[in-house]
């Protein structure tokens, strides 16, 4: 089972090895390369699946690409929020969320893909320009629900790895659906 498939919420120890596997993907990566590089890495990837394999899964109990570009979507957008927190507030207290529960929710076998990279780019956008940080803002932190203190620089280095690792679900899927 992959760190990516818990389910729920997390546990401190799942949370602790999620951070961790995140942040390896990242490297010492740019993250706002990484970041500004995502809305096209997602087009280019529904380019290469296809409208007819948009559906498929790699196991049963895994994502479709449509799914994981919900997800995408609504991730920057519960990003979008937690950011705006942390530089506006002093140590916020920010939620966290069950993704399957959303995913399942909020009708993401459904979603229309290109709608879902749209609302994704326009937000990402949008949060670039606060993701580009004096190192006074970078500093700056909230008490995640479940992965305690984190500063505005390790969470924009966690959602650099993020799209990383979504990038890579993405080639997996395709790899695995089409047998190429």
């Amino acid at each position: 089972m992959s760190i990516f498939s818990a389910s729920g919420f997390l546990t401190p120890d799942q949370a602790n090895a999620y951070t961790s596997h995140v942040l390896e993907l990242l490297g010492d990566r740019d993250p706002l390369e990484v970041l500004a590089a995502t809305p096209a890495a997602l087009r280019d990837a529904l380019d290469r699946i296809g409208p007819a394999l948009l559906d498929a899964r790699e196991a049963s109990d895994k994502w479709s690409t449509r799914m994981v570009f919900a997800h995408l979507a609504d991730s920057e957008l519960a990003g979008a929020f937690r950011l705006r927190m942390m530089l506006a507030h002093d140590r916020p207290a920010v939620a966290s969320y069950d993704q399957d529960l959303w995913a399942n929710s909020l009708g993401y076998e459904n979603a229309d893909p290109v709608e879902s990279i749209d609302r994704f780019a326009a937000l990402r956008r949008s949060n670039l320009r606060l993701w580009d940080a004096t190192p006074d803002r970078l500093a700056r932190v909230s008490v995640h629900a479940e992965r305690g203190e984190e500063s505005v620089d390790r969470m924009r280095r966690l959602y650099a790895g993020h799209d990383l690792g979504h990038l890579r679900q993405l080639d997996r899927i395709r790899r695995a659906v089409s047998g190429t």
